[in-house]
């Protein structure tokens, strides 16, 4: 069975509250070599952890993100969404993965400034659609991107050779042996999202994907032990 990169999914989130540092931890505490997570920008600018636009699904507040400020944020959730540089701290020297859902020039230029004051440049990925890691790559030349992509068509070549990514990240159904070959040919590693069933991370292993994110980090990490055994 080849080497293949366990991504926990917003940490752990069967565990702990997803893009919490409880999640972050979990996930690495169960065998994930990368977290991914979700960073968009409170009113004042901070960078932190969270998916959706607003708090309400997670936290229980009809309030959109950036309608607060990083203290009122921290109040309102008693400290329960972390900032970036909060969740660089505790993911150590490990890598994480992030995913820009707004991905608005403000937001990239914030999220990479952090991350080269954190000096966490290396152990940092960044992923996202077309347009945002276009400005990722603008602010950060050296940057490892992964291109989300939803589609069976290939990313045009003037795409490609404009944001070199090292990835084609696709949602995990889209994703068969004709594709990774494709893409392989291409030079690029195929990344997928977000497998749970054993029986389909063993599928896409067989298929040759090279990295998966999972909200199940441990059920990856036992189907990959029992490969090698």
């Amino acid at each position: 069975m080849q080497p293949v990169t366990v991504v926990g999914h917003r940490g752990d989130p069967y565990r702990a509250r997803e893009n919490t540092l409880a999640s972050v931890r979990s996930a690495f505490a169960r065998s994930a070599d990368t977290v991914e997570v979700d960073v968009r920008l409170t009113r004042d600018g901070v960078p932190v952890l969270l998916h959706d636009t607003t708090l309400k699904r997670l936290w229980g507040h009809d309030r959109p993100l950036d309608s607060v400020t990083a203290d009122e944020l921290a109040e309102l959730t008693f400290d329960g969404v972390p900032t970036l540089r909060e969740a660089l701290a505790a993911a150590g020297e490990r890598r994480l993965l992030l995913d820009l859902p707004g991905g608005d020039e403000r937001t990239v230029r914030a999220v990479a400034g952090t991350v080269a004051e954190c000096g966490a440049r290396e152990r940092v990925a960044y992923c996202a659609g077309g347009a945002a890691m276009l400005r990722v790559r603008a602010v950060e030349p050296g940057a490892e991107i992964a291109l989300t992509w939803n589609s069976l068509a290939p990313p045009r070549p003037v795409l490609l050779d404009a944001l070199r990514p090292k990835w084609l990240n696709y949602r995990f159904g889209l994703v068969g042996p004709d594709l990774v070959a494709r893409v392989h040919r291409d030079g690029l590693l195929v990344s997928v999202w977000t497998p749970d069933t054993k029986r389909s991370m063993r599928k896409l292993i067989m298929n040759g994907v090279d990295s998966i994110t999972t909200n199940r980090v441990d059920a990856l990490a036992a189907v990959l032990r029992k490969g090698r055994t």
